[in-house]
């Protein structure tokens, strides 16, 4: 290497001849010409000594002109190759694109206020949701693909009606909108590949969109997605949790932590970023879009209303009446023509009957009111066709009137 740069610097700078350059530096002057000859400095290569590989890339290739996807193991065990599977492995990974082809991903560049990625995480542990329950619940987590500013909120269900709540929530938390909102085929939002109506509803009131990922295409909303597995690793380990709502306080407590971290593609922390990304949201709308969720029934005998397999007892002096369910994910509200019919707590648990003891009170007033109508009914006085009133009597009355006794002594029957 040195003597090649020398060489050159020899025979240009200095006008050095060849002869005199073989002359000092003791070297021959075909070695002079080739350094002056070439641009590139000399580099030792040992020749290739082939490899074990070699002898079974035929058999190789044959299964991969079939089966371009199978794993590197199983042609090992195709072929019966019995030597280190690193080296299979490295010239499979070399040819296996002359069969499978190649599927580039594209490095997606974010503009502020842009973007929204939102998915659904579960995590394992069961958290109590009363009446002696635990389950596992939904959190509805929300990515802004500029600032990377996390935001989350567990919800009662997957259900169309909660998830739109818990993403108003999140939104109006940021006190702007995205102007898209990226989600995976979530059968609440678009599971047939079409937003459902009311996400479009949502949509249009927020003046956003929704974007649906392709099938079966988790990388379409990949940083949301790392951010579960953020959470999973971050969040959880070494908590407890007494409730949803506890579940939500920790949450909410731990979120401004992990905005405060450097994000290593960003260089800086997402809450240093979020001000950009907020300016170039649209602003909040005037009125509040629907969400939660609603329903029309006509109030039964008994006096309650299902709504995710929970019964929530209603003022029984609307029986007979349509009533209207609305429950977000703390209240469930019942109205009647306007008027308030009914309000409870939203229960997280499945199949349990709430009852509002006021309830039981009025309906045990109305039972005794009716008692003692359709007693006054039974012995009010009736009309002949003539127009005559008519008393109603008891049957004995008659049995005495025609000399019947039906008072038996002994084994005789008087008549």
């Amino acid at each position: 290497m040195e003597n090649w740069a020398e060489i050159r610097r020899l025979h240009r700078a200095e006008g050095v001849p060849i002869k005199e350059i073989s002359r000092r530096l003791g070297i021959s002057r075909n070695t002079v010409r080739s350094a002056l000859a070439s641009d590139r400095a000399p580099k030792y290569e040992r020749a290739g000594r082939g490899s074990l590989v070699d002898g079974v890339e035929v058999e190789v290739r044959k299964l991969l002109v079939d089966f371009p996807r199978m794993p590197a193991t199983v042609i090992a065990e195709r072929i019966g190759w019995e030597h280190s599977i690193t080296i299979l492995k490295d010239r499979i990974r070399a040819i296996r694109p002359e069969y499978a082809g190649v599927d580039p991903a594209d490095r997606i560049v974010y503009a502020p206020g842009d973007i929204a990625q939102c998915d659904l995480w579960f995590p394992e542990p069961r958290i109590p949701a009363g009446h002696g329950q635990s389950l596992m619940l939904p959190v509805l987590v929300m990515t802004l693909a500029y600032s990377r500013f996390l935001s989350a909120v567990m919800l009662p269900s997957r259900q169309g009606g909660d998830l739109l709540a818990g993403m108003w929530a999140l939104i109006s938390g940021w006190w702007k909108v995205p102007k898209t909102l990226v989600w995976d085929r979530e059968s609440a939002i678009g599971g047939k590949g079409v937003v459902t109506a009311p996400a479009a509803a949502f949509a249009g009131t927020l003046a956003t969109k929704f974007r649906l990922a392709p099938a079966r295409d988790p990388e379409f909303k990949g940083m949301v997605e790392r951010n579960n597995n953020f959470f999973e690793t971050s969040f959880l380990p070494g908590r407890s949790f007494d409730s949803p709502a506890d579940f939500n306080t920790q949450l909410g407590l731990w979120l401004p932590r992990a905005n405060a971290r450097v994000v290593r593609s960003l260089g800086r922390r997402p809450e240093e970023v979020l001000p950009a990304d907020l300016a170039a949201m649209t602003a909040l709308p005037p009125l509040a879009p629907a969400t939660g969720l609603r329903t029309r029934v006509r109030l039964a005998r008994d006096y309650y209303v299902r709504l995710d397999s929970v019964d929530y007892s209603v003022d029984p002096r609307v029986i007979g009446r349509l009533v209207d369910v609305h429950a977000t994910p703390t209240r469930v509200v019942i109205t009647c023509g306007g008027e308030v019919v009914g309000d409870h707590e939203r229960c997280w648990a499945d199949r349990i009957t709430i009852t509002d003891p006021g309830h039981v009170v009025i309906a045990r007033t109305l039972r005794a009111a009716f008692t003692v109508e359709r007693t006054a009914r039974e012995r009010a006085l009736r009309r002949h066709g003539d127009g005559h009133q008519v008393s109603l009597r008891v049957l004995s009355d008659y049995d005495a009137l025609f000399g019947i006794d039906f008072t038996t002594t002994g084994t005789e029957t008087q008549r």
